[in-house]
């Protein structure tokens, strides 16, 4: 066999945009897909906000709402994925945004969605590990007789030590050569579904008391407490648990470089993966929904479980089935260990953005990020992406409402850095677009447009006020968190950047010149 048969077409297109090979290329479709589907992972996003689904809007909220922010992420992804297959360098939007917006905008563009891009991915996984240390404080609390049964309450400074722990795992785990993480991947992507279809059959099974058919699919709770009485303004408030969900799943793209036969592969482990969690997560949410009787009770702070509403759920189906909530404590071990592999996937695709933004001088220290050890693992984007999520989580020391600031960033600060490319695969690139072998023909400038009015559409409705009267503890912070990124990105542009970046560069030959 010739040396170019032995290239598969994904390296091939990586040689001719200007990088040679320094990942190892290791992973197949099913392996590209497994990251993304374990980041989106419907276990964490949808247990950690059952909460918020079921104050604003309950059943009508998530039932219909999963499958509305479903549809429309689906648009995101179809375009997201036709400008990967043209693009799969582990450098993902940002590079997308440079090659699209043209050689005047390209600097500008490339800075300010792959900072969007990675801060994002940062609170990505600052959230989903900190949910991750907060679930298994809930699980230590109802192991221990619950809230009001004597049971240990960890305090917020035990919360974040086991933040800190999880992190450190996945930073072991992330330091693994790419074969062994691809196994844990794929091992993760099957928990998820296992899990999803375990729970959603298992709950309402051993269910004492279950919601009608009626309740699951027409009740709308409008008794939130916190001073809201519209009812749309309700159903979108509850959406963001939806979309919440159905993040990271750019994670595909940045393991292109990873990836055999990207080109094709990368396309293919994002659509498959929203489409795999939409499926998954509507079942998931019927199948919990059907063990759902009585709201405020679920909501109580004052509950065993201290108003975590699925672990309550959990607890009372086995405990009015056979007067223990053993069984529910061990179905939230399931869903821990779920969110565990969501949130080493997440550090995953973390680091392949910090080495592949690095490798293009966007960061500071950039030769530091970008080193790749003999097992052509990044390692220090690995330890120092982690150690960037634990100070994150920080926040949380002062307020959760400041901690909650910050990540919300992880919802709408990603949706940005996804739209970003979009637009300018739609408007400057609209007639100069060079399609790869995945791509969505005559349709693709439809489903892009419609992708950047939902993406647009949900910004402006998460930075909604979510309680009345708004007070420093009810002020919705994303539009300050969001738009105080946006400022610095901007002015460190202005003052400093636009001077020296010029966008991707290559690794081919000599090294400043631009890809």
């Amino acid at each position: 066999m010739g040396f170019e048969e032995e290239i598969d077409t994904g390296h091939a297109r990586l040689h001719e945009l200007g990088y040679k090979q320094e990942l190892k290329r290791d992973l197949s479709v099913l392996s590209n897909f497994a990251f993304s589907f374990s980041v989106v992972s419907v276990l964490t996003g949808l247990n950690t906000l059952m909460g918020t689904g079921l104050n604003f809007g309950g059943p009508i909220s998530y039932v219909y709402g999963w499958l509305i922010a479903g549809a429309f992420t689906l648009f995101v992804g179809m375009s997201m994925a036709e400008i990967c297959s043209s693009y799969p360098t582990s450098g993902g939007l940002y590079y997308w945004s440079a090659k699209l917006a043209g050689p005047n905008w390209a600097p500008f563009a490339s800075w300010i969605t792959g900072w969007f891009n990675i801060v994002g991915q940062w609170a990505v996984t600052a959230s989903v590990d900190f949910s991750l240390a907060q679930l298994v404080q809930v699980i230590i609390l109802l192991s221990t007789g619950g809230l009001n049964g004597g049971g240990y309450q960890a305090s917020k400074y035990v919360v974040i030590a086991l933040h800190g722990g999880i992190l450190l795992l996945h930073a072991i785990l992330n330091s693994l050569p790419i074969s062994l993480l691809s196994f844990i991947g794929q091992l993760a992507a099957a928990w998820n579904v296992l899990g999803v279809f375990l729970l959603m059959i298992l709950i309402p099974m051993v269910a004492t008391e279950r919601a009608s058919a009626k309740f699951v699919f027409t009740n709308f709770n409008t008794e939130n407490g916190d001073g809201i009485n519209n009812n749309l303004y309700i159903f979108v408030l509850g959406l963001l648990m939806s979309q919440y969900t159905l993040t990271g799943y750019d994670a595909s793209a940045h393991m292109t470089e990873e990836t055999k036969n990207a080109d094709m592969n990368g396309p293919k482990g994002i659509v498959s993966a929203i489409g795999i969690s939409v499926l998954a997560g509507w079942a998931y949410i019927l199948g919990i929904t059907f063990a759902v009787t009585d709201i405020p009770h679920l909501l109580n702070k004052n509950n065993d479980s201290g108003g975590y509403a699925i672990a309550q759920i959990f607890y009372d189906v086995f405990k009015s089935r056979y007067g223990s909530g053993v069984g529910g404590i061990v179905c939230l071990g399931v869903i821990a260990v779920a969110v565990f592999f969501c949130g080493m996937s997440s550090l995953t695709s973390n680091s392949r953005m910090a080495y592949a933004f690095s490798r293009d001088g966007a960061m500071p220290f950039s030769s530091f990020w970008h080193k790749v050890n003999k097992q052509e693992v990044p390692l220090n984007a690995v330890w120092t992406s982690a150690f960037i999520a634990f100070c994150m989580a920080l926040t949380s020391l002062g307020s959760l409402v400041a901690f909650q600031a910050m990540t919300s960033i992880a919802t709408i600060g990603l949706y940005i850095a996804y739209a970003l490319p979009i637009l300018f695969r739609v408007t400057l690139a609209r007639k100069s677009f060079t399609p790869g072998p995945f791509n969505l023909g005559s349709y693709g400038v439809v489903v892009g447009w419609v992708a950047i009015f939902w993406v647009a559409l949900i910004s402006i409705l998460f930075s909604l006020p979510v309680a009345y009267p708004i007070t420093d503890q009810t002020l919705n912070y994303t539009p300050v968190a969001v738009g105080g990124l946006l400022i610095l990105v901007v002015s460190s542009w202005i003052f400093n950047a636009r001077h020296w970046f010029k966008g991707p560069i290559t690794n081919i030959g000599n090294s400043s010149e631009e890809a």
